[in-house]
């Protein structure tokens, strides 16, 4: 029975990863990652009232247009995006997660990290992966009454955004997702 377990939990892995990790061919390339990290960043400043304020005051912010969670029974998911600092490209990165639990489908949202301390971006730096909840807090941020972001009660090191394609999302978490640096 524990055989049979393991190997139908395999095959799910399997079946999730080929549905959430694209393919060489597939990959985007730098010029469409940034295209992509444009319009999402505009549209997220469009949107939400303080934004760009908010983004302004940070030191650098990670972008990920499209991150797609698929799962049945088990899911993953995977997004590609690019890092901003002083308004020009500091790098490219993909971030992957893993989930277990009730979940039949596919989603997908967009992924907003600011870096508001040196010390913050400079940690996210320092490490070759980083993992969300092990290597740092990334406070997600809900917007306010009149949906706006009060920027002067922000105080985390680091916060982030998640939005699907109709706006702001609310009550999720980054938490056992990893980031790492690719080619690009």
């Amino acid at each position: 029975m524990k055989v049979l377990t393991t190997n139908l939990l395999a095959a799910f892995l399997v079946l999730t990863a080929s549905f959430v990790a694209p393919s060489q061919a597939e990959a985007a390339s730098a010029k469409e990652i940034e295209a992509d990290v444009n319009d999402t960043l505009h549209s997220f400043v469009d949107q939400i009232g303080g934004a760009r304020a908010l983004a302004n005051k940070a030191v650098g912010i990670l972008v990920f247009p499209s991150i797609v969670k698929a799962g049945i029974g088990i899911g993953g998911e995977y997004g590609e995006g690019m890092l901003i600092v002083d308004k020009r490209p500091a790098g490219f990165y993909n971030l992957v997660g893993a989930s277990f639990g009730f979940q039949l489908g596919v989603q997908q949202r967009s992924v907003i990290i600011m870096f508001m301390t040196q010390d913050a971006l400079d940690q996210f730096h320092s490490l070759s992966g980083f993992k969300i909840g092990v290597d740092a807090s990334v406070a997600i941020i809900t917007v306010g009454a009149g949906g706006s972001i009060d920027t002067d009660r922000i105080t985390q090191p680091v916060i982030g955004f998640v939005l699907d394609p109709k706006g702001l999302m609310y009550n999720l978490t980054l938490e056992g997702s990893k980031i790492t640096k690719i080619d690009r």
